[in-house]
């Protein structure tokens, strides 16, 4: 149909609905004469089906069907025509058609059209009032049949609340625009009803993008229904499915029933029910009695990630190649999600350079919700100063850093991701007594890498229950997929242990568990660190499954007069501290941190300089904390 923006058409639409309704006035009145010419001369101004036209047609209206119809319309359009139904049926105070005056005055009655199955009642053309008889029945043309006759085609308002219109996407990823052409051709082949079109995958903004791309292919507009608000009374899901149904008749219109978290029996019932394209967009595939075609869409790699950053960043981009390339490989984000980033982070610092922070922060809280629930977020603003390690170890540390940001160019660029075996995932094992810096070393590096760090305790995610750790686990890894986030498994002892004889059910289960940690950890898409006081205790098979094994030892003299040294803010207010004689204290950096924080506050509350006695005061608090007291030696010449 034509549609009402087209002024000339919409004319003559009016103009013909006017004849038809003056052949109806003039039928009540018994006096027909000339009204057929008129309605011929206004037929022939149109160039296009007037509206009730193509409302006949669409839904196989009988003459009869269309009339009746076309006499509901002009009692709601004609106050003339209400008057003279209501003298025609004697009952002045009911200005409405009933199914008898119908039968009685247009041509080609029959019974049948007033039937539920029949096209009128249906899908909802017309309702009868139930107070009465049928044949006494008021009849009401539906207000959206209503409007369309009159040459005004909106979507129904009903459908608002549960509905909204997707646009396409001016870009999206190059994997996606290839399905895009590969469904259109699937479609074109279809000569009959079209099967539902199911887009799986872990990319459900993509799944979005794929199908307002088809729809837009065919001149269609894009619906989007959550599975969760379809209503799941019977009498409300009907009226939804015949609704919708209608509605793509009516207008050219396509549906995108999105899952978030698998698809209610509701949803079931009206998707392998409703008319016309429909797509369903889940994680996983599902299965159905309606015939489907089944299409995979996940989120882009890398490489392709890149080139949709380059191009939402249009000129900026060039300032920002380092920067790209760690957004790239670390964050696995929807073409959607890039280009609304792009748009609202602000690529431009106050000297006018680009700025690639606010784009690294915009990434990270993007996908903080999710792990925010299932692990600790810890705050990561040390630097390198801060760790005090043999220079060996940092090497080590920064060697795992430059591997994180060189990863797309190294297994993309260059093409080892082809060549490795396995996951591509970056792995490293800390291992040092408690307090050796294992936690502030993974500080540093996320802060290095403009990450967020998240600290899962494994020995809250162990479970006795069998298989209820792979699933704790499975929670994490699935909801820090997509943020690129530095994940640190503390307390790794909780889940390894040096394997021996399988002597029961439980012990197989157990190294099952610590095999899905190792499988996923290769192949999570960021860092994943864990940590242990025990290293003897891994079996070496495990250790062989890691990439990184960093062995933080315990704090020599020269390493722990260092690490006094940086405990004390350059503000705090301190007097005569003796590093030094400090370092005598055989303390790992943990302890000595605690220690020079707490004497700060016994300072602050005595209103003094903080010196060696509040020193010696929170080191013997901190010694009995720890089960270890201090000896004369290591606290002599303290006070």
């Amino acid at each position: 149909m034509a549609s009402a923006a087209n002024s000339g058409w919409y004319e003559a639409n009016q103009r013909h609905l006017l004849a038809e309704f003056a052949r109806l006035e003039a039928r009540l009145r018994g006096n027909e004469g000339h009204e057929g010419g008129a309605l011929d001369e206004a037929r022939a101004q149109l160039e296009v089906p007037a509206a009730i036209d193509r409302l006949a047609n669409l839904f196989g209206l009988s003459g009869f069907e269309r009339s009746l119809l076309l006499l509901c319309a002009a009692v709601e359009m004609q106050a003339e025509i209400a008057t003279l139904c209501a003298t025609a049926t004697g009952n002045t105070q009911r200005r409405e058609a009933t199914f008898a005056l119908a039968l009685s005055l247009l041509e080609g009655a029959h019974w049948s059209a007033l039937t539920a199955a029949a096209p009128l009642r249906r899908w909802r053309l017309v309702e009868p009032d139930g107070s009465a008889p049928l044949t006494a029945a008021p009849l009401r043309i539906d207000e959206r049949i209503l409007h369309y006759i009159a040459g005004i085609n909106t979507l129904d308002a009903r459908l608002h609340p549960y509905v909204r219109l997707r646009t396409p996407m001016s870009r999206i990823a190059e994997q996606h625009a290839h399905l895009v052409d590969t469904i259109e051709g699937v479609l074109r082949q279809e000569s009959e009803q079209p099967a539902l079109l199911v887009l799986s995958g872990d990319d459900s903004l993509g799944q979005e993008d794929v199908a307002a791309g088809v729809a837009e292919r065919f001149g269609l507009q894009l619906y989007e229904l959550a599975a969760a608000d379809v209503p799941t009374a019977a009498v409300d899901l009907d009226s939804l499915q015949t609704l919708w149904s209608r509605e793509t008749c009516l207008m050219p219109a396509a549906l995108l029933l999105r899952c978030d978290a698998g698809l209610p029996e509701a949803a079931a019932r009206f998707i392998e029910s409703v008319a016309g394209v429909a797509f369903l967009s889940c994680r996983h595939p599902c299965r159905l009695r309606r015939p489907m075609r089944a299409f995979a869409v996940d989120k882009p790699g890398p490489a392709e990630q890149k080139r949709l950053w380059t191009h939402a960043l249009g000129s900026a981009a060039l300032q920002l190649n380092g920067t790209l390339d760690l957004l790239a490989a670390q964050f696995s984000l929807a073409a959607q999600s890039i280009q609304r980033i792009a748009a609202q982070a602000g690529v431009q610092s106050s000297d006018g350079a680009a700025d690639g922070e606010a784009l690294l922060q915009a990434c990270r809280s993007l996908s903080r919700e999710r792990l925010d629930d299932l692990a600790q977020r810890l705050e990561a603003r040390v630097e390198w100063d801060d760790l005090v390690l043999p220079e060996s170890d940092k090497a080590a540390l920064r060697q795992i850093c430059a591997q994180v940001r060189q990863r797309l160019k190294v297994y993309d660029a260059w093409g080892y991701g082809a060549r490795v075996g396995g996951g591509l995932g970056i792995t490293a094992l800390f291992c040092g007594d408690s307090g050796t810096g294992k936690t502030l070393a993974a500080q540093v590096m996320a802060h290095e890498l403009g990450l967020d760090l998240y600290r899962v305790d494994l020995s809250a995610v162990v479970s006795k229950y069998i298989g209820e750790t792979e699933k704790n686990l499975k929670r994490v890894f699935d909801a820090a997929e997509d943020s690129g986030v530095v994940l640190l498994f503390d307390e790794a002892d909780a889940l390894f242990g040096k394997r021996s004889e399988v002597k029961d059910s439980h012990d197989r289960y157990a190294n099952i568990e610590v095999s899905y940690l190792l499988q996923r950890m290769e192949w999570y898409r960021g860092l994943a660190i864990l940590t242990t006081n025990l290293r003897a205790a891994l079996d070496r098979s495990f250790l062989r499954r890691l990439r990184f094994v960093v062995q933080f030892p315990f704090p020599d003299a020269r390493q722990r007069e260092e690490i006094w040294r940086r405990s004390f803010p350059s503000r705090a207010l301190t007097r005569d501290i003796d590093h030094r004689r400090l370092a005598q204290a055989n303390l790992a950096g943990g302890n000595i941190r605690n220690i020079a924080l707490n004497a700060a506050f016994l300072a602050a509350e005595e209103n003094t300089h903080l010196r060696m006695s509040h020193l010696l005061q929170a080191a013997r608090g901190e010694a009995q904390k720890i089960e270890r007291p201090l000896t004369d030696f290591e606290i002599r010449g303290w006070v």
